[in-house]
């Protein structure tokens, strides 16, 4: 959530004493420090042009090797890590990360473009604080996670990267009043996503089958979005958002494809039969709530 740091319960007197100790420190430094670990010499220039090198000093490597060293030599407030790297996979550098006592406390968000399967995906989410998918917006998400865990002051930033911050939080007036139909066999998901989306100021419509779900949107011609679940029996997600698409009204409507399995190749499958875009479950609300803003202002 943000927190600088976590103590359990009963705290002894010297814990409380480096806990504030600590807190005092951090406050006293006013450069923060990241480590950007990204091989893709271009993505790596673009993170650090994001995240900007003002108050915050921007060490960006290319390798695990080398992220080790940066490690040991200087002490750093948040890593973003890509999980592809040329000399070891990020699992890896993960692990020895792990491994290392003074390291363990370091925030670290994951920026990949990696197909996650749930058991990677799982390990990750114990060692990292933020996996972040990189897509149309992860720049945007990216900027605020490391706003976040670096504790930077939204009103201390500098214009533009302000600007990109105001925009993305803009939820409620983004998505206030915009229809979105859930299409999914499984009630409980529908409860789950409504709860979400309605917090949000979404209005939402449901339909449990395939065939429903494409009455429901003859009936209702003005839902802005569909949430398409594809495991379904007898009318799957595939075929229903086939079908969707052969309706001149509703060619160009924003259909976000949900699967339960983050398999390889799921993605391609999604778009092929005419999805816009792709989202695994269990959903990751802030993941759904960028990919809602994304599609629904287009």
């Amino acid at each position: 959530m943000g927190a600088l740091m976590v103590l359990t319960k009963p705290v002894s007197a010297p814990a409380l004493e480096r806990a504030l100790g600590g807190m005092v420190s951090f406050l006293e430094r006013r450069e923060k420090r990241l480590l950007v670990v990204e091989d893709d010499q271009v993505q790596r220039a673009e993170i650090v042009n994001l995240i900007g090198n003002g108050e915050v000093i921007t060490t960006a490597v290319a390798s695990g090797r080398e992220a080790l060293e940066a490690l040991r030599n200087d002490h750093f407030d948040c890593m973003v890590l890509d999980l592809k790297l040329p000399d070891v996979s990020g699992f890896e550098l993960l692990e020895t990360i792990q491994k290392e006592g003074q390291w363990r406390d370091l925030p670290i968000i994951i920026y990949t473009a990696s197909e996650l399967g749930k058991r990677d995906e799982t390990k990750l989410k114990r060692v990292a604080q933020t996996i972040v998918v990189k897509d149309a917006r992860s720049p945007e998400r990216l900027l605020d996670e490391t706003a976040l865990y670096l504790h930077r002051p939204v009103a201390s930033l500098p214009s533009e990267q302000r600007r990109i911050l105001e925009e993305l939080h803009q939820t409620e007036a983004d998505l206030g009043c915009k229809r979105v139909l859930i299409i999914d066999d499984d009630i409980r998901n529908i409860f789950a996503l409504t709860s979400v989306l309605e917090h949000h100021g979404l209005k939402v419509l449901s339909a449990e089958s395939g065939k429903e779900g494409i009455e429901t949107l003859q009936k209702t011609p003005e839902v802005d979005l569909v949430l398409m679940d594809i495991m379904m029996p007898e009318m799957d997600g595939f075929e229903a958002i086939r079908t969707i698409r052969r309706m001149r009204s509703f060619q160009s409507l924003p259909i976000i494809a949900l699967t339960a399995k983050a398999m390889k190749g799921d993605r391609e499958k999604c778009l092929e039969s005419g999805a816009s875009d792709y989202i695994a479950k269990p959903v990751d609300t802030q993941q759904l709530l960028s990919l809602l803003r994304l599609w629904v202002n287009r």
